[in-house]
């Protein structure tokens, strides 16, 4: 349904600036250039887009998702012996790999090994956030973005252990599946198995300061980029979205995810860090998303 900017509530106050910051980072790949001062960004958007409700309140769903900070090695020792992997050769994207279990239970991917946390969730939510920052035992930091993936359906373990009766929904956060993964280290891998899909990951050279790689192949930005399905939202697009977490904001397509699908979907990209996790972990919410369509 198209709608009026005065339709929008929160529209004049958001900081348009910012929004127009993250949307330049992947504007040419829209296929528009952006060459406005800041001071005017709200009237680039009013001019060169109209607003578009595709998710009325209540409709559109709302998770959030981060890049994690952890400690690692290059060497398997002590307790870092669970590797992140290189995507090996021969795995093409629309055909289904070995799914998870297999992967494990016959070491397939032996000689893939990037790094090595010493947490097997820690390792799994990175697959499932799809980038990390590591901070080496042997001095410096890596940084790993998606390479690949093994073309097997995704399965959320939160919603596992919620079948499982071990919590309800409105209990089940990342920092709940990581303290019952911390009470229950023998059930761990089988929990983890549950999951078919399997991420692999590439190195990145990226300044400190700079967010993880989107879909896009270029950096996205914290509280301004916006994971989606691209077979209903144009990645590159502009779009409003208002929920109890991110009231009233404009936000950038430029991102996808495994498990977001359908319309109205949308996950938030927090920022790096724990504090970032607790932040991402902690939204699930219902809202309002109002895509910004280029005027023809």
């Amino acid at each position: 349904m198209a709608l009026r900017w005065a339709d929008i509530p929160g529209w004049t106050t958001d900081d348009h600036a910012a929004a127009l910051a993250a949307f330049s980072v992947t504007a040419d790949l829209f296929g528009m250039a952006v060459e406005v001062e800041p001071s005017q960004a709200r009237a680039f958007f009013e001019a060169q887009f109209e607003p578009v409700e595709i998710a009325p309140s209540g409709v559109a769903h709302f998770t959030g998702y981060y890049e994690p900070e952890v400690i690692g090695s290059r060497q398997r020792g002590g307790a870092f012996t669970h590797p992140l992997y290189a995507k090996p050769d021969g795995i093409e994207p629309d055909q289904p790999w070995f799914p998870r279990a297999e992967i494990r239970e016959r070491n397939l991917l032996a000689g893939q090994e990037i790094v090595y946390l010493d947490s097997a969730i820690e390792a799994f939510l990175a697959q499932v956030q799809g980038s990390i920052r590591v901070r080496l035992t042997e001095g410096g930091s890596v940084r790993l973005g998606f390479a690949g993936k093994n073309g097997q359906p995704y399965h959320s373990i939160g919603k596992e252990l919620v079948i499982r009766g071990v919590a309800t929904v409105a209990e089940m956060t990342t920092d709940f599946i990581r303290g019952w993964c911390s009470m229950n280290p023998d059930l761990v891998e089988e929990l983890l198995d549950t999951n078919p899909s399997f991420v692999f990951f590439r190195e990145l050279d990226l300044p400190e300061t700079s967010g993880p790689i989107g879909a896009l192949g270029r950096p996205v930005t914290a509280g301004r980029s916006l994971a989606v399905d691209p077979d209903v939202i144009t990645l590159g697009s502009p779009v409003w979205i208002d929920c109890e977490s991110v009231p009233g904001r404009l936000m950038s397509a430029q991102d996808i995810g495994s498990a977001i699908k359908g319309l109205g979907r949308g996950d938030i990209f927090v920022g790096t860090g724990d504090e970032a996790g607790r932040q991402a972990g902690a939204i699930n919410q219902t809202g309002r998303m109002i895509v910004l369509r280029r005027r023809s």
